[in-house]
């Protein structure tokens, strides 16, 4: 098994292009066109949900335990709430994130006859008229408000603009990305995943490679209000990898460079099994990789099993610092993922038992339980013959 080649211009091309396509949980039509559109000129079977989650498979030399890939293509983003007697907007938070990125985005503001543009400010704007009161404001949602770019002095003005309460407001990304393989946006979480997907799709057609089993790429529309992997799953799928941020942040272990490999998170550990089949691809393929833990955090993989799923989960990250604020990620882990992710796909199944939903005891896993100064010691008895990896 060798890893395949990343095209890293195509997959710095895809990324600007989701970036430029507002897609805030709710408002992701677009976005799934798009994507849509690039899997048709990959030449790759999908099929759509009802609301617009992607299913994609690339077909395996076997069918079961079929692989599955996920990353969501929506972002934060806020919604109207109220529309204020000085015509200006209430807005709430789309996803968990801070008021404090809020003040000062540019942002559009989609409503049934056409969109606007405007900017999320403070209550207290203008320093010259609040001097230091500016800086004494609290930071949250109810301190916040949304001008519009348009006439907009009352409620009235409103009004017959068309703005209504529950109108969705998407941020603007502000993207950049530099000579020196650094890129900072807004969204990056997870626009920056699927690009990596679709990287790691177009290898597999360039290189003619057929994956060990039937693998399958999926594009959830409502990760970041917890939804995500709910309906998506097909019964064959086994073993689930959730591509998505990691958290570059003071303790913490993630980074901006190589893998990060999610050990767990706020729903607990991920498949024993699997991460470390993960770490271990890692090291054999020479990817620079390290683990963490997350406080705060859910991903794809924890609204799949929350849905009922049995599969065993995995989460691989690129290193965010600020994430769900205004991002920075570098290349090198972009590349590293992609590079990740055809190495899983072409290495062998492990553990056979995972074809069949129920099964009895025979080829069920072991986890080691010895003592560590045991286990260092050389094999005096037969090799234990069960698996111990995804």
């Amino acid at each position: 098994m060798s890893l395949l080649s990343i095209d890293v211009q195509y997959l710095s091309e895809r990324l600007e292009d989701l970036l430029k396509i507002p897609s805030p949980t709710g408002y992701t039509d677009e976005v799934v066109r798009h994507v849509c559109a690039e899997i048709d000129k990959l030449g790759i079977f999908y099929e759509l949900t009802r609301r617009g989650a992607i299913r994609a498979r690339l077909k395996g030399r076997k069918q079961r335990p079929a692989r599955a890939f996920v990353s969501h293509l929506d972002t934060l983003g806020a919604q109207v709430k109220a529309l204020k007697d000085n015509g200006r907007l209430e807005v709430v938070p789309i996803g968990c994130w801070s008021a404090r990125f809020a003040e000062g985005a540019r942002v559009n503001v989609f409503t049934d006859s056409g969109a606007y543009t405007g900017t999320i400010l403070p209550l207290k704007a203008s320093g010259h008229t609040f001097n230091t009161g500016v800086d004494e404001l609290p930071v949250g949602w109810d301190y916040v408000e949304l001008r519009i770019d348009a006439y907009a002095r009352s409620k009235g003005d409103l009004d017959r603009l068309g703005v209504e309460v529950g109108d969705i407001v998407a941020v603007e990304p502000q993207s950049e990305f530099l000579d020196n393989g650094f890129i900072v946006s807004r969204h990056l979480d997870n626009k920056a995943g699927v690009a990596v997907m679709l990287a790691a799709m177009k290898a597999f057609v360039d290189a003619g490679v057929t994956p060990t089993v039937d693998l399958y790429w999926l594009f959830t529309i409502a990760e970041e209000t917890g939804h995500g992997a709910t309906s998506i799953l097909p019964a064959e799928v086994a073993s689930l990898i959730a591509i998505d941020n990691g958290t570059s942040a003071p303790g913490q272990n993630s980074d901006e460079f190589g893998v990060t490999v999610a050990m767990g998170d706020e729903t607990g550990p991920f498949d024993y099994h699997l991460t470390r089949k993960i770490v271990a691809l890692c090291k054999e393929n020479d990817i620079k990789h390290q683990k963490d833990v997350f406080r705060y955090y859910r991903s794809d993989a924890a609204s799949a099993v929350e849905a009922g799923a049995d599969v065993r989960t995995a989460l691989i990250t690129f290193g965010v610092d600020a994430s769900h604020g205004y991002e920075r990620i570098h290349m090198h882990a972009l590349r590293s993922l992609a590079e990740l992710t055809s190495a899983y796909a072409q290495s062998p199944v492990e553990i056979a038992r995972d074809a069949s939903e129920f099964s009895d005891l025979k080829g069920f896993t072991h986890q080691p339980t010895e003592d560590a100064e045991q286990r260092l010691r050389p094999e005096t008895d037969d090799p234990e013959t069960e698996p111990t990896g995804e």
